[in-house]
């Protein structure tokens, strides 16, 4: 049996956090966004953590949005990131304790909070199923997981552009945006990893430029440029960056010149498993009938309710 797919350097993808973690707030608008997003959810959930994970959060975005949107749910938050500098400064925004951990190889004892979220960490992550069941196994008896995967028309404009600019100008393509995950893989993986009653639903995110280089420029300021190990390791040629940015434009500016930039985001959400929870009954024992609920009579197998015809 195969191992786990090894398809990002994530040494380059720490390297790539370090050096944007100085001017990361002037970058952050995506995974700002995300982390509002969860800290709603985590707002709908009738009940109150004591002690949660920010996994991989960069600088800690969602203790702030958690703090805004969910006060009160959560008693105390422990910060981690891959990046030093960026759990750094989470700690210094929010005063919550830090760890320095790669996503891959969690560092935490079992059962150890009752929360974990991760906001946008995981398209990143080679082995996801594993890094999930390091993950439930972090979180106590019926404690919840919430995660924001990206999916697969992520960033679906820029892949267009690149893919047809290097055929023309160099006659093939290279590897430049990362595979993203399908919606139908989503609740499998959690099930995968041993998490119960999972739930996979769809978002998306589009925002707009007044030029592709732009958004090639923001990407690059979140620290999410190419970690492919497949990538090209020559420099890009001027002529096929500006090719992309002509055929970008060409393909999808809007009537008012701007080029949008779609993220499509799967929000995860899984339990650890406790005797607690609900469980579907065994078939054939239910007691309630659905031809009762539905006020309808009730026909045997291969018994029709109304005499055929024949309108030949």
């Amino acid at each position: 049996m195969s191992g786990p797919a090894d398809i990002f350097d994530r040494t380059l993808l720490r390297r790539r956090r370090a050096r944007v973690a100085g001017n990361y707030p002037a970058h952050d608008f995506l995974f700002r966004e995300i982390a509002e997003r969860l800290a709603e959810r985590t707002a709908d959930v009738r009940r109150t953590f004591e002690r949660a994970l920010d996994w991989g959060g960069r600088d800690g975005a969602f203790a702030d949005a958690a703090e805004r949107i969910a006060p009160g749910k959560i008693a105390s938050i422990v910060h981690s990131d891959m990046s030093i500098d960026l759990a750094r400064d989470g700690r210094t925004r929010h005063g919550n304790p830090a760890v320095v951990a790669d996503e891959e190889a969690i560092p935490f004892t079992d059962d150890s909070f009752d929360l974990v979220v991760s906001a946008g960490a995981l398209h990143a992550v080679n082995d996801v199923p594993g890094a999930l069941a390091q993950i439930r196994r972090a979180l106590r008896p019926d404690g919840l997981f919430l995660a924001a995967l990206m999916g697969g028309a992520t960033l679906q404009e820029l892949r267009t552009a690149w893919l047809a600019a290097e055929a023309e100008i160099e006659g093939g393509a290279s590897p430049r945006v990362a595979p993203f995950a399908e919606l139908s893989d989503a609740a499998a993986l959690l099930q995968r990893a041993g998490f119960a009653l999972p739930v996979a639903d769809l978002d998306t995110i589009c925002v707009t430029y007044d030029h592709p280089l732009k958004l090639m420029h923001e990407l690059r300021g979140m620290g999410e440029t190419n970690i492919r190990r497949d990538r090209r390791r020559t420099p890009t040629r001027r002529e096929t960056l500006f090719r992309a940015a002509e055929i970008y434009t060409e393909r999808f500016a809007g009537a008012d010149g701007r080029v949008p930039a779609t993220f499509e985001l799967f929000f995860l959400t899984g339990w650890s498993p406790d005797a607690s929870q609900p469980r579907p009954l065994r078939p054939g024992s239910a007691a309630t009938r659905l031809a009762d609920a539905l006020e309808t009579a009730e026909h045997t197998a291969g018994e029709a309710a109304h005499p055929a015809t024949d309108d030949r």
